[in-house]
């Protein structure tokens, strides 16, 4: 499956964006969804997930309460919607897919296919 993210660009703290995952050669229904984002210098780290099965949805700890993810199976597409964004959600946003299992939802190498990323930076 290839991946392709967009959405992503300059925004001022507290403003919103939303960022879209689509998806081509494979439904992504196959797949759990997840975001994750790498500011520089720093490991990749978890953002959200949308589980295959069910639709149950986790976050960090970093990002609940203020972003959104979603998935839309007639567009084959993710999305995460972001709220009251802060200068420390500057990151390069990548989406994933893949089958972790329940405890593996937040590692990255539990995800086979990646996007390019979207950059996203929150001017204060």
């Amino acid at each position: 499956v290839q991946l392709q993210a967009s959405g992503g660009g300059l925004v001022q703290d507290g403003g919103s964006l939303r960022l879209s995952c689509a998806a081509s050669g494979r439904t992504l229904s196959q797949y759990a969804m997840g975001w994750f984002r790498q500011a520089p210098g720093k490991e990749r780290e978890f953002v959200a997930v949308i589980r295959k099965i069910g639709g149950s949805t986790h976050y960090s700890d970093s990002v609940k309460g203020r972003f959104t993810i979603s998935r839309d199976r007639d567009k084959n597409a993710v999305y995460l919607q972001m709220n009251s964004l802060k200068p420390e959600d500057t990151a390069v946003y990548y989406c994933a897919a893949g089958n972790p299992i329940l405890s593996s939802l937040n590692s990255a190498r539990a995800y086979a296919y990646w996007g390019q990323g979207t950059q996203v930076t929150v001017s204060s």
